[in-house]
């Protein structure tokens, strides 16, 4: 069981949005705030919850999905220490929009909508910050909604991986996924099954696009990778 979280300005120092906020500031915010430790696997937010807390990841990950009639799961993004999730229905007062996880244990600090809207009025910065973050986030779901209405499963499944290399770090036109991706989590990624994914990762493999090492999996010539999502995309500017 976690030991029960410290309420500290220094803690939510770690999330990105509150860079620079003075530190009195701060500590009103993390005061104002509902800290929790949450195991691995458990869940935070449900979808079509009436409940507009904004939540801000001092540790831990995690996972933003939902689930489809016939039970297919269907992942939207991760989240990691030092990002928020819930601003959404903290902004609009409506009901949640998909339900939210803990991949790892996990430490949150909670924001009531009221208090976050307030925070977002007298901090203009902040808000700015929240305006780009979800530009983004609308940039980042138009381009897969795209994805998923033209590309065939080899391809959508490339584009996953090219976004998780760029996002792990490339050197040497290399990334490495460590530990390597559950093919369970990456076809709920691009809606599809399991099977199939594990059938497009060997092929990968017997290509020299993949390599596995060990736990880790590693995207051995990330140019070739990027030109083909961006040849699938019909994106000749990037080919």
């Amino acid at each position: 069981m976690p030991h029960p979280p410290v309420r500290s300005s220094l803690a939510l120092r770690r999330v990105a949005l509150f860079d620079a906020l003075p530190d009195d500031r701060i500590d009103r915010v993390a005061q104002a705030c509902r800290w929790q430790s949450v195991d691995a696997g458990q869940p935070l937010v449900l979808r079509a919850q009436d409940e507009g807390d904004v939540y801000f990841i001092v540790s831990g990950s995690v996972r933003i999905t939902t689930y489809a009639a016939s039970g297919r799961q269907v992942t939207f993004r991760d989240c990691g220490e030092g990002e928020l999730f819930g601003e959404l229905a903290a902004i609009d007062g409506g009901p949640r929009s998909a339900d939210v996880l803990t991949l790892q244990p996990s430490v949150l600090a909670s924001l009531a909508p009221a208090d976050f809207r307030a925070l977002l009025r007298e901090e203009p910065l902040l808000a700015e910050r929240v305006m780009l973050r979800l530009a983004s986030l609308v940039r980042q779901l138009s381009e897969r909604i795209i994805d998923l209405s033209t590309l065939e499963v080899p391809q959508r499944l490339q584009a996953e991986l090219l976004r998780l290399a760029q996002a792990a770090g490339v050197a040497d036109n290399r990334a490495r996924l460590e530990p390597s991706p559950k093919h369970a989590a990456l076809a709920s990624q691009i809606s599809t099954n399991r099977e199939q994914v594990t059938r497009e990762l060997n092929a990968l493999v017997r290509q020299g696009v993949l390599l596995k090492d060990g736990k880790a999996l590693v995207v051995a010539d990330l140019a070739h990778l990027a030109r083909t999502v961006a040849n699938a995309r019909g994106d000749v500017a990037s080919s």
